[in-house]
């Protein structure tokens, strides 16, 4: 056991909040310590997009798109459904522009627009159905991180989104670009969001350290000083700490405790635990949003389930699902839901609860495919035209799937007789699919937009089908904060000397998932709020 020398601010956890709390905070002259319980940086954002939502932002101006506050704000209400407050909305949109203007200046940081990318609701009003909202991180060179390069959560990607089927490219560089960025470490998506906030620290002087569980806060006279961690060791923090330890999603006791519905196979980082909720709630944090998760349906392959995360072992399934070709059921063998919905609204579908049977009504599904869809799209890490993984079931007939699934074989002819014909008209007349502009963006991009882009049948044998889980990117509950992302008491007043940020705190946006990035967009924004404030430099209010 040892004590550690004391700083200004301590921060918990490295995913894209910490960061962004750390450098604001050592860029209003902090001095700051990172602390990190894994032995590699980054948490789940390493294994995203690397997308935010940021309404109103400056890239889409510069594209000539009109986007007023007063729009984003009139969004976010329209979904609230009484769940966000109107003060952290203000602040999460107001604060767009000081953010991106303090990442363009003064960090290495910089941001471009994902042209084209609806809102998740765009028909709502407020919403974007041509895009605008959402950003990604320009490509970062790895090689300015020196021995740091190596250090964060999963492995390279080397395009942007817009390169990726997502955003309207093939997914694959041509030879001479795939050889060039190698050769200089160059990446994108998550973990160059991550890389360039890194630079950022590190020409601050601020190196994170790793395999650092922090288990407690230390107190003095009610004001958080500092932290313990597991070790024993103790560091203390004269202006107090910065929780950005990611949710609870790993944590089966919490996921019990708080979250609405079933919740397994969770996609994010393995040390997501909830130790930033227990160690808030140990010192009178008030909580907020507990039983909302940024939903997502994934596939599993066969495997321990503490083993797997996004890229090991667990796949989100947005594409596979959106694409023609496809349906979802469940265990009656019939379709239940939009299958093209944003993925965090279908956690309502995958939640619908039965009381006379006393249980959830479309968990288990499963998702089905035919070899038209093989042979066209490919999917579930398979190249068009190649071969299924043998974890996903292959019948030669419908009814013969339905037999391998163990689902009614007469009701699932029937659902997919019922979809055939849908097609055929042309219009999902059961569960609109397609009627959103939202819908067809992640389907087949040469028929967007239009419901040709995900409806199409299921009439080329052989059949296939694979089990759909209810899963999460991250939970959304912890403290409530201030809008500087101070932590609240059971009172309402904030805890001296404790801030959350990230998917340690409360959701600012509730239960909505605004647009791609709805998650790092306010991670982002409340970030660099939370360790301003922190370091005795709050955001000026608007």
């Amino acid at each position: 056991m040892a004590t550690l020398p004391t700083v200004d601010v301590a921060v918990l956890g490295s995913g894209a909040a910490g960061l962004t709390a750390a450098l604001a905070a050592a860029d209003a002259g902090a001095e700051v310590a990172v602390y990190e319980k894994a032995d590699s940086l980054g948490g789940t954002t390493a294994l995203s997009s690397g997308v935010a939502w940021l309404p109103g932002n400056r890239y889409a101006r510069a594209a000539g798109i009109d986007d007023p506050a007063g729009s984003a704000l009139e969004y976010l209400a329209a979904l609230s459904h009484g769940m966000i407050r109107p003060e952290m909305a203000a602040a999460f949109v107001h604060s767009v522009e000081p953010l991106t203007e303090w990442l363009e200046t003064r960090t290495p940081l910089h941001l471009r627009l994902v042209p084209g990318y609806p809102d998740y609701h765009p028909e709502v009003p407020g919403g974007r159905p041509r895009g605008g909202r959402s950003v990604e991180p320009e490509l970062f060179a790895f090689e300015e991180l020196g021995e740091w390069g190596g250090r964060f959560l999963g492995f390279p990607r080397r395009t942007y989104v817009t390169e990726t089927p997502v955003g309207g490219g093939t997914g694959f560089l041509t030879p001479e670009v795939e050889r060039e960025r190698t050769s200089r470490g160059v990446e994108g998506l998550g973990r160059a969001l991550l890389g360039a906030l890194l630079k950022g620290l590190l020409d601050k002087g601020v190196r994170p350290v790793t395999g650092k569980a922090a288990a407690r806060l230390v107190t003095e006279d009610g004001a958080v000083r500092g932290v313990r961690f597991a070790d024993g060791d103790m560091v203390g923090a004269r202006r107090g700490v910065v929780i950005a330890t990611g949710g609870f999603e790993r944590d089966p006791s919490l996921v019990t405790a708080f979250l609405r519905g079933p919740m397994c196979h969770p996609s994010g980082a393995p040390t997501n635990t909830g130790d930033g909720l227990r160690m808030a709630m140990r010192v009178g944090a008030q909580l907020g949003m507990m039983r909302e998760a940024w939903w997502v349906p994934v596939v599993a392959e066969p495997g321990e389930e503490q083993d797997q995360w996004a890229l090991h072992g667990v796949q989100l399934v947005q594409r596979e699902r959106t694409l023609p070709r496809t349906i979802m059921v469940n265990a009656s063998g019939r379709r239940f839901t939009n299958e093209a919905a944003n993925y965090n609204a279908l956690g309502g579908a995958f939640h619908a609860f039965d009381p006379t049977r006393f249980g959830y009504v479309n968990q288990p599904c499963w998702i089905l495919f035919d070899q038209g869809f093989v042979d066209e799209y490919g999917g579930y890490g398979t190249p068009a035209g190649g071969d299924m993984p043998g974890w996903i079931t292959r019948a030669e007939t419908v009814e013969g799937l339905a037999e391998a699934l163990g689902l009614p074989a007469d009701e699932l002819a029937a659902t997919v007789r019922r979809w055939n014909e849908l097609v055929d008209r042309g219009h999902d007349d059961d569960f609109l699919r397609g009627d959103s502009a939202f819908d067809g963006w992640c389907g087949d991009r040469r028929k967007y937009p239009g419901t040709a882009a995900t409806l199409g049948p299921l009439d080329s044998g052989p059949y296939y089908g694979a089990r759909l889980h209810s899963s999460s990117l991250g939970t959304k509950g912890g403290p409530l904060t201030t809008v500087d992302a101070e932590v609240l008491d059971v009172d309402g007043a904030p805890v001296p000397g404790l801030w959350a940020v990230g998917n340690a705190m409360a959701a600012p946006t509730g239960m909505v998932y605004g647009g791609a990035g709805g998650t790092l967009g306010p991670a982002l924004v409340f970030g660099f709020r939370g360790g301003r404030s922190a370091a005795g430099h709050p955001v000026p209010a608007r």
